[in-house]
């Protein structure tokens, strides 16, 4: 058997079409294939908006009955603690030795600053800069500040008045570099920081049960421990946390992870997620979980699972995040600190001017950590200050970790290496269990339905060509968005034929020409069935977010965030559309066919559903360790993801699956 060495070539049951070509070819511009009215590419997107909604709508009753009593909510506390911890994935086991250096100083007016290198993982460093007032007796109180969304990091000049502010009045503060930026880059070859590459390793990390989120998280939790090292730190405070923008984010989810946090001040980030969702969308890999909103976890949910802690929201009036929903999320923090008998530990401070760590922002983040760690509430007031060049704040000698050190691990490589480390686990669940719980549990990590409703099918005009009909249907089942599709039938008797499911993420005439692929097959006597599946072809998202190399983006975001994946979503429309063909008297036999991103897709649908006599594949990822883990600067890489898959099974173990049903095989010319 002459097997496509593309794909799965250690396997031995993938199928490949003959003569398939590796190139669409054009429809004839006087065939129309549409079936959707306008507007098909807001059809999934608007879909997941409705379906989170619901969710925080049903979010919204339970906070409304925890705040009821003390004890309601502290039972709520408990619970979404429990899940944060769970959905944030893992977590190192022990901490590693931190392996610290100070590679510089630099003296100020007031403060010096020393440039700071440690490991949080074993050779994984962490860049920092650790700013100590001048002078004075004794320790001081400590914060930690992780930067927000700029490529130089901790040396960008907001971060840099910040920490010298906190300096200037009492604190030892250690402001670092999050992954992806500063002297932390992951992936030189990208030519981005940050927003992108953060996406771009989460999809890696999602596989491996893993998250940015965590890996950042961890960043944290070890730079706490640095400081805390330092004798200059008082042991005897909570630490301090504040951060902008991105460093909002990760301030918000680490203040609900680590006790040692103490007052907490995340800017320029805190609203309702769902309304983050409907204007401007969902942003880079370190600000998303999945399943928060399954989970009924919001933004003040971080602030629920710390309470009654002293935790302020800095805001700016005219950011690109809505404000009122900022406001909103503000009313409820309250209310729940009001019911705990603590109000006066929560609040808003807020500034009218743009997204960013203003000098009011700035000012009150200083105030809030003085008036709980020193019991001092005069109002700060910001000076004047001598900022320093980037490289003068530089830690390594050359300015990036990657080139600095020559065992330095990075997050790819983290990553790569769990999913390998994970094959002995992968093989033992196999081992272990027999095939219908494994593939129980497949059907769970993705999330298919376990039900299906029944579909309608609607024809929307004819194509007649020689020797076949082609008919433009609209398949519709409830609660789901429409399904556009091209069926073609030989004409002829109506003895039964065999049947073929074609998937392809190009769109479902993208082999419809006239001696294209699709009419190979139907000269050769098979009825096809060609489907543009969820987020393909006729729906597919046009709102989505190039700059993140990820045309699924915003989709993709959004489902794993109600807890059905992409993939999932779109095998339970594969198999719907195989109802409808079986559903046909003239067909006897169905095989399936998925082309380039519905490859993966069509291999669930042929594990999970004994119907298909072949399962062909091109063009198409063979494994996610090896094609999406090993490879995360490969664009579009987000609607493979399964959270969690690889700690179960790789895209091979559905190949045999298939195999041991004794697949139909077709060769290859």
């Amino acid at each position: 058997m002459n097997l496509d060495h593309k794909l799965f070539r250690h396997s031995i049951i993938v199928l490949v079409l003959l003569g398939l070509t590796c190139f669409s070819i054009s429809v004839v511009a006087a065939e129309n294939f549409d079936v959707l009215e306008k507007g098909g590419d807001k059809l999934l997107y608007d879909s997941l908006l409705q379906q989170s909604k619901q969710l925080y709508k049903e979010r919204q009753i339970r906070v409304r009955d925890a705040l009821q009593s003390p004890q309601e909510i502290v039972i709520r506390q408990k619970r979404l603690l429990s899940d944060y911890r769970r959905i944030i994935g893992e977590l190192p086991a022990e901490k590693t030795p931190l392996n610290a250096k100070v590679t510089g100083v630099v003296k100020c007016d007031g403060y010096r600053i020393e440039r700071v290198i440690f490991e949080s993982r074993p050779n994984h460093h962490v860049t920092a800069n650790l700013y100590l007032p001048r002078g004075g007796n004794g320790s001081f109180p400590g914060m930690v500040m992780p930067c927000g969304h700029s490529s130089n990091g901790k040396a960008c000049s907001v971060y840099q008045r910040a920490c010298a502010l906190f300096a200037l009045n009492g604190f030892v503060a250690l402001i670092y570099d999050p992954i992806c930026q500063g002297e932390r880059h992951q992936l030189i070859e990208s030519r981005g920081h940050g927003i992108v590459t953060h996406s771009m390793l989460n999809a890696g990390s999602l596989l491996v049960g893993r998250s940015i989120v965590g890996y950042e998280a961890w960043d944290g939790i070890r730079s706490i421990d640095y400081l805390l090292n330092r004798d200059e730190v008082d042991q005897g405070k909570p630490i301090g946390m504040t951060g902008n923008s991105g460093g909002g984010t990760q301030t918000t989810f680490l203040m609900a992870l680590d006790d040692r946090i103490g007052p907490a001040a995340p800017s320029c980030y805190v609203m309702r997620k769902q309304r983050k969702y409907e204007t401007i969308g969902p942003a880079d890999g370190c600000q998303h979980l999945p399943c928060e909103v399954v989970q009924g976890i919001d933004h003040a949910d971080y602030f629920w699972m710390r309470a009654p802690k002293p935790t302020l929201i800095l805001a700016a009036e005219k950011d690109f995040f809505d404000f009122d929903s900022t406001i909103d999320a503000a009313n409820e923090i309250k209310h729940l600190y009001t019911a705990i008998d603590k109000p006066e530990c929560t609040g808003i401070f807020s500034y009218d001017g743009p997204h960013g760590f203003s000098k009011p922002l700035r000012q009150a983040a200083v105030g809030w950590m003085k008036r709980w760690l020193m019991n001092d509430a005069v109002p700060v007031i910001e000076p004047e200050l001598k900022l320093n060049a980037d490289k003068a704040l530089q830690a390594t000698v050359t300015g990036q970790v990657v080139s600095s050190f020559k065992e330095e691990v990075t997050v790819a490589e983290m990553n790569l290496a769990r999913a390998k480390e994970l094959a002995g686990d992968r093989c033992q669940f196999w081992q272990d269990n027999d095939t219908k719980s494994c593939l129980a549990q497949v059907r769970r990590l993705i999330g298919a339905s376990q039900k299906r409703e029944k579909a309608s099918v609607c024809n929307k005009g004819s194509v007649k060509r020689e020797g076949y009909l082609i008919d433009k249907l609209l398949i519709t089942r409830q609660g789901q968005i429409p399904m556009a599709a091209l069926l073609f039938v030989p004409q002829g008797d109506l003895a039964k034929r065999p049947a073929t499911v074609y998937v392809d993420s190009r769109g479902k005439a993208s082999d419809a020409a006239v001696d294209g692929e699709i009419e190979k097959l139907v000269r050769a006597g098979r009825i096809v069935l060609s489907v543009d599946l969820r987020g393909f072809g006729e729906t597919t998202d046009k709102g989505s977010d190039k700059r993140y190399r990820n045309n699924e983006h915003r989709v993709a975001n959004l489902a794993m965030h109600i807890g059905r994946p992409l993939l999932g979503q779109r095998v339970d429309d594969i198999l719907a559309a195989t109802d409808v063909l079986s559903e046909r008297a003239d067909v006897e036999t169905i095989n399936l066919v998925g082309l380039y991103d519905a490859g993966p897709v069509a291999l669930h649908a042929g594990a999970l559903d004994a119907r298909f006599s072949s399962v062909s594949v091109k063009e198409s990822i063979r494994s996610w360790v090896d094609d999406v883990v090993a490879k995360p600067l490969t664009p579009n890489l987000l609607g493979y993801v399964v959270p969690g898959a690889l700690l179960k099974y790789d895209l091979p173990d559905l190949v045999r699956v298939i195999d041991s049903r004794k697949v139909k095989r077709q060769q290859k010319n």
